[in-house]
């Protein structure tokens, strides 16, 4: 089978799990333990703070492990809504977020908070007008999305970031298929906290970690003077935490060549896709995007049936975030850009990674086409 959802989740690399089966067999203290084996410990988490911090020009203090962005994005925007200076209750968000920043807002307005949606255009990018009129006196929060999990859209980030901090308004984002993507310096962002995961660039699964800005105020969500300065208390998970930080480094390590080599793969991948004469579209900004993330639509074929049909034909793709497959709701996203429920329900994401070699795409392309044929032949 050939995968095609490393947006979803990656393989381990073998530096990272070398990492974590080492750190485990040897380094098995408690962190917060005093004697040698927690000292040991506390020395590694320290040391893969550190790793992840120089990722994002960041200070190793301002880095705290979690685990995942799910997490982490919960507990930074928890965390920044308990420390706030200024009244109010109104809080933004985009259309096109993860079901994750989704489900925290809903939660949020449950709990009083009163939640707009900043509209986007069909390229899913932030109607910026719409963004400005949104805006109120009691606005004390928002949650942007760096790059599209569906569309692989980058938004203006450190723009927009500028502009609501300008307005006393708190930025979150979830970053989670920028890091490690695009070079991500975190100050220059103008953001108050990031979300950032492990499996999406070849660490394992169930770790992540937030940064918050040095001068942002925030108040843990957890009770208890030992989770005084922790965003999240508890046992840390050492040996993952080292895993993470060794594969932030060799992802970071070779950024430039990893994403040019997958922006090949992409590009020669449409080129062989328009030879087949099949109808498609693809969605998101041309331009302001990352290359790993390819969001396609072909037209009068429903991405649910497609995608099965590719992963019997042994091509592993997707019909958006992971969170949300399975669901029979058209794909929020698509509606989000002012597609119709049929075009939505046409969607399909395929996700590229380092494994993906050119050699792939002829085979790639000839049981897609042979599917996307099938399928038309059937419904005239």
């Amino acid at each position: 089978m050939i995968y095609l959802d490393y947006a979803a989740t990656t393989p381990i690399s073998n530096e990272a799990l070398e990492a974590y089966t080492s750190v485990s067999r040897k380094y098995y203290g408690n962190s917060s333990s005093l004697h040698d084996y927690g000292s040991s410990a506390e020395q590694i988490l320290k040391a893969s703070a550190k790793a992840i911090a120089q990722t994002m020009g960041a200070r190793t203090k301002d880095i705290h492990f979690t685990s995942g962005a799910s997490e982490g994005s919960f507990l930074a925007i928890y965390s920044l809504l308990n420390a706030l200076n200024k009244p109010g209750k109104h809080i933004i968000t985009t259309e096109i977020e993860h079901s994750s920043v989704h489900n925290i807002f809903n939660r949020l307005q449950e709990e009083g908070y009163e939640v707009s949606k900043i509209p986007v255009g069909a390229d899913t990018r932030i109607d910026r007008q719409a963004l400005n009129d949104i805006i109120r006196e009691d606005t004390v929060l928002a949650s942007i999305q760096y790059v599209n999990s569906e569309t692989g859209t980058i938004q203006d980030l450190a723009e927009i970031g500028a502009f609501l901090q300008k307005k006393g308004i708190l930025v979150h984002t979830d970053a989670v298929q920028a890091y490690g993507k695009i070079p991500l310096q975190a100050e220059e962002l103008n953001v108050d906290a990031i979300s950032v995961s492990a499996h999406k660039i070849y660490g394992p699964k169930g770790t992540g970690a937030v940064w918050i800005h040095p001068n942002t105020l925030w108040k843990p969500v957890f009770p208890g003077e030992m989770a005084a300065d922790k965003l999240k208390p508890g046992t840390s998970d050492i040996p993952s935490v080292a895993a993470f930080a060794t594969a932030a480094k060799h992802t970071h390590q070779n950024i430039d060549q990893q994403q040019q080599q997958i922006e090949q793969f992409r590009t020669t991948f449409l080129n062989q896709l328009d030879e087949t004469g099949i109808s498609y579209s693809v969605e998101g900004h041309p331009r302001q995007r990352v290359p790993h993330i390819l969001g396609l639509r072909f037209p009068g074929m429903e991405g649910q049936f497609f995608m099965l049909e590719c992963n019997q034909a042994g091509l592993a793709i997707s019909t958006g975030s992971a969170c949300q497959v399975g669901s029979e709701q058209p794909n929020s996203t698509m509606l989000a850009t002012g597609k119709s429920g049929q075009e939505a329900r046409e969607f399909v994401r395929l996700s590229f990674g380092k494994y993906n070699q050119a050699e792939q795409i002829p085979e790639i392309i000839g049981k897609m086409n042979t599917i996307l044929k099938r399928h038309y032949q059937k419904s005239k």
